[in-house]
Order: C-alpha cells, then sequence, then structure tokens
C-alpha cells in the first residue's frame, strides 16, 4: 500500500521550489531594483557568498569593462580583504576594487556598500538577545558558515544596544493624538535599585496602547506630573474625560489632580486597598477580613457599597483603629466606578490595576533574564524594548463594548465640575465686588 506524502513534506518541497525560482530569477536578471536583489541573495545561504562576489564581479565589469582593454578611464585597482553581511552574520570576503584614473579617487562599489549592512538591520540579533540568547552563546548558535566573524560579545552588544535605543526613542516620541484613549492605568516598576514608572492606556475600542516610561527613583509627585505633562506634548487627547485607575500611591494622586483637575477621574486599586487595610491585622484574621472588604466591593449601588464599607470600618474600630484609618482613607476614590453606575459593566476590568499588572509580568519574562542593571539608560532601553515587543499580542480589554458607556459618564462628570467652578468663580468675583475698604479717611 502506497504511504501518503504528509503536507509538511509537500511544503518543503514547495519552499525548496520557491527558492531555486527565485535563485534562478537573479541569474536571468529578471528581477531590477538592487534592494530587492540584495535582500533575496542575503536569503541564500549558504550560496549567497558565491552570489555576492558574482555581483561584485558583475559591477566591476560594467564599471571597468573587459580586461587587458587600454584607454578606459576606470581600471581595475586589485582587491582588498573586506566583509559583507548574510542574514546577520559578518563574513569575510575579498573586495575588488576599481579606480578611477582621470580624477585619481577610488570608485565605490554600490552593491559592496549595500552588503555592509545587516539583513533586516539588526533585528534578528535584536530578537535573539531579547528572547533570552546569550551574548558568550550567541558564536555557537552560528551554524550558518564557518567563516562568520564579528558575533563576539562586545559586537553583538553594540548592535543590540543600537537596537534598543531606537526602540525607546520610538516609544518616548511617537504621537498620541491618534488614539482615543478613555482610561489610563498607571504603576510602577522595580528594576534594582531604581524603579521605572509605566502608563498603559486603553482606547475606546478597548485597546491596550503603552503610552510611555519614566524613570524615577520614588514616586514623587513632581516627576509624575512631568511625565504626564510630556504625555499631553505628544498629542495625548483628555478634554472628554480620562479615568485613571492607580494604586493609591499619594504622589500619584496630586500629579493628576495637579495635571488634570477637571478631566481626569481617579479610582483607587481595590486589590492595593484591600492589602492595605488587611495588612494592619494579625495573620489569623487577614483572610476573613480580605473576605468581608471583597464582599463590601462586589456591591453594584454606590449606596450599598458605601454603606457595607463604613459598617466594617466601624468594626474595624474595635480590633485595630489603624486598619479604620487605612479604610476610610481615600474611600470615595475606590468607589468612583459605581459612583458612575459602571461597576457591573467594567469592574472586573477597571476595579484594579490587574491589566498592567499582566503587562508588566509578562515585561520581566525579558528584563528578568539580565543579571546586572548598568544604569538608568541600560533599564530603559530593555524595558521599551520588552514593552514594544508585547504590546501587539496584548489583548483588548474585557468588557470593552461598556466603554462608552463610560465616555458618556465621564463626559457629565466633567459638565458638572465645569458648572461647580463657574458658580465658584461667579461667587468670588460678586465677594471681591462687594468689599469696602476701610480707610482713615472713611472710618467714621
Amino acid at each position: 500500500m502506497e504511504s501518503i506524502p504528509r503536507k509538511r513534506r509537500k511544503w518543503k518541497v514547495k519552499v525548496g521550489e520557491r527558492r531555486q525560482a527565485l535563485k534562478q530569477m537573479l541569474e536571468l536578471g529578471q528581477i531590477n531594483d538592487i534592494d530587492v536583489r540584495v535582500a533575496l541573495i542575503q536569503a541564500l545561504i549558504p550560496e549567497g557568498l558565491k552570489a555576492v562576489n558574482e555581483k561584485l564581479q558583475a559591477e566591476v565589469l560594467s564599471l571597468a569593462g573587459e580586461k587587458r582593454r587600454h584607454g578606459k578611464e576606470n581600471v581595475r585597482w586589485g582587491s582588498q580583504p573586506g566583509s559583507v553581511y548574510l542574514q546577520d552574520q559578518k563574513v569575510p570576503i575579498e573586495v575588488p576594487r576599481v579606480r578611477n584614473k582621470l580624477r585619481n579617487i577610488e570608485i565605490p562599489l554600490e552593491y559592496y556598500q549595500r552588503f555592509q549592512e545587516p539583513y533586516q538591520g539588526d533585528e534578528q540579533v535584536f530578537k535573539k538577545l531579547l528572547n533570552g540568547l546569550s551574548t558568550h552563546k550567541y558564536r555557537e548558535s552560528a551554524e550558518l558558515v564557518p567563516e562568520v566573524f564579528g558575533i563576539s560579545a562586545s559586537s553583538l552588544s553594540r548592535r543590540f544596544k543600537y537596537a534598543s535605543s531606537l526602540r525607546l526613542k520610538q516609544l518616548q516620541e511617537r504621537r498620541l493624538d491618534k488614539y482615543d484613549f478613555v482610561a489610563i492605568i498607571i504603576d510602577g516598576k522595580r528594576f534594582a535599585e531604581d524603579g521605572l514608572m509605566i502608563a498603559l492606556g486603553i482606547t475606546l475600542e478597548g485597546t491596550k496602547v503603552v503610552l510611555g516610561i519614566e524613570q524615577m527613583a520614588t514616586e514623587n509627585h513632581r516627576p509624575i506630573a512631568q511625565f504626564l505633562e510630556k504625555l499631553i506634548e505628544r498629542g495625548l487627547r483628555y478634554e472628554d474625560g480620562l479615568l485613571f485607575i492607580v494604586d493609591g500611591s499619594k504622589g500619584i494622586l496630586k500629579a493628576i489632580e495637579q495635571v488634570f483637575p477637571l478631566c481626569g477621574l481617579i479610582h483607587r486599586c481595590h486589590y492595593h486597598k484591600t492589602e492595605n487595610v488587611v495588612g494592619y491585622l494579625p495573620k489569623g484574621l487577614q483572610m476573613i477580613w480580605r473576605a468581608k472588604l471583597r464582599a463590601a466591593y462586589r456591591q453594584i449601588k454606590y449606596e450599598a457599597a458605601l454603606r457595607a464599607l463604613e459598617k466594617l470600618a466601624a468594626e474595624l474600630h474595635n480590633i485595630n483603629p489603624s486598619a479604620e484609618t487605612s479604610l476610610k482613607e481615600g474611600l470615595e476614590e475606590t468607589l468612583t466606578l459605581h459612583k458612575l453606575g459602571l461597576y457591573a459593566e467594567l469592574g472586573k476590568s477597571l476595579s484594579s490595576t490587574n491589566c498592567i499588572e499582566s503587562v508588566m509580568s509578562q515585561l520581566g519574562q525579558y528584563t528578568d533574564k539580565v543579571d546586572r542593571w548598568r544604569g538608568g539608560s541600560h533599564i530603559q532601553r530593555w524595558a521599551a524594548s520588552g514593552l514594544l515587543a508585547l504590546e501587539p499580542h496584548l489583548q483588548k480589554m474585557r468588557g470593552f463594548r461598556y466603554l462608552k458607556l463610560l465616555r458618556a459618564q465621564l463626559k457629565q462628570e466633567i459638565a458638572k465640575r465645569q458648572k461647580i467652578q463657574a458658580l465658584g468663580d461667579a461667587t468670588s468675583d460678586d465677594l471681591s465686588a462687594g468689599i469696602h475698604i476701610i480707610t482713615p479717611e472713611n472710618c467714621g
């Protein structure tokens, strides 16, 4: 009985046929664009080295003509050691030279200059190192051609540094005005003795976008406010309102109130608040009170949740007054989604900072491989590279269909704040107009 060939084997045959067809097109000169030809030749390994030499010799022939013919302006001028890239690996090669006798200058070979750059830049090296391949073990994994060089640890490190610097610049400078954000989650991640503040934006369609990173040792409100102002300079739209989900850091809260006094609503993470409260209690009571607080926050209506939390605060007064104080501190800000009437729809996604915690966990898959951090630039380059690598794979926020309702509620809340501010300004003007200044002349 004849065995049926597997699809996998058929696919291998098709790939081989396609590669052979590309090679024939190159030989017949049917592909004229030099960039396309360079890319295809670099992909044909190990025959690429031979193809490179053929292209260099063909270019020399076009510039200097046949050998041993006199009266030419351009002449062959021997050769010199050089190197070209096959994929992302550097290979030695003898480079022919052409010189112009009349002007007494060397004519550079266009193909040789193009082959001086790695295929797709340093993308392949960057991806391998970012995903955990050690620079010291890179040579052991390079099996394409035995003569390969330029893959020492220092050389690879320089190439990775350059590629990651480009990604850091891309993250810090890309425009934000093309996105319609409705919520922003802010949190920090520690790297050795230093830390990064990371902002994750959620668009009206539920897409998660990394807004930026900022290095800071402490969560002081001044650098955080400057970080938020940079986002505005890059085009962050906030006029329709933004919901900020934070862990309760006083520096972050103060910075948001300073930069977005009218258009920024703050919701404090339920998880962080719960852990802060139970941290004051003995271990035997922590599990019980954690369950009580979670049940209180799961109340759908604002009034019901507030009553349940106030009742728990009263109970804590007799157990641990410090825990009671911790629960009451910023209590209203933990109920922002309840007040907007959207806890049932968005509570699972936006009642805590889980969205950004998940992003940081995925970022750790890249950055945790680094044994020693060498300064802030090193931290920022790795963090930016990891964030941009994982960003396309982030799933839409759960419950994203209700974000339009959130936008409508935010607009209503902003309108209320603007009315209150207008009434306050009018009252202040009336008071100022009614002040009677007493002087010695009118004192009697």
